[in-house]
């Protein structure tokens, strides 16, 4: 079997760079990214630190948590296009949300996730 050189290895320090720079511009701290991974805060801890390297299947579910393609968490593409909403209000309240605390944005989360259900429901009655 032929050795692999090592140039052919993603240099990992990159990517723990990459997921800090992500996380941060998310306005994310570790410990909410691990709760929406459903991960310990430690076990992430130790991926920015670079000290460990997430199997492939935990880099997808970080690539969805971040709202980023795979090519961007590592670092080979630019930003995403934005969610399209085409209600100008709610585009507007929208570009806000990653201002607002862990704790607000797990609000909201529990009262849109009310409403959708609740309108799902609805639909369902009207058939």
């Amino acid at each position: 079997m032929a050795a692999v050189p090592d140039s052919a290895y993603w240099p990992m320090p990159d990517f723990s760079q990459r997921l800090r720079e992500l996380r941060s511009a998310r306005k994310l701290t570790q410990t909410r990214l691990a709760e929406l991974l459903d991960i310990s805060p430690r076990v992430y801890s130790r991926w920015e630190t670079g000290d460990v390297t997430p199997h492939f299947d935990t880099i997808v579910r970080l690539a969805e948590a971040l709202g980023v393609s795979l090519d961007e968490l590592a670092g080979r593409g630019g930003p995403p296009n934005p969610p399209a909403i085409r209600n100008h209000e709610l585009h507007r309240l929208y570009q806000k949300v990653d201002l607002l605390s862990d704790e607000d944005q797990k609000a909201l989360l529990v009262v849109l996730d009310s409403l959708v259900k609740r309108s799902s429901v609805s639909r369902l009655m009207a058939e």
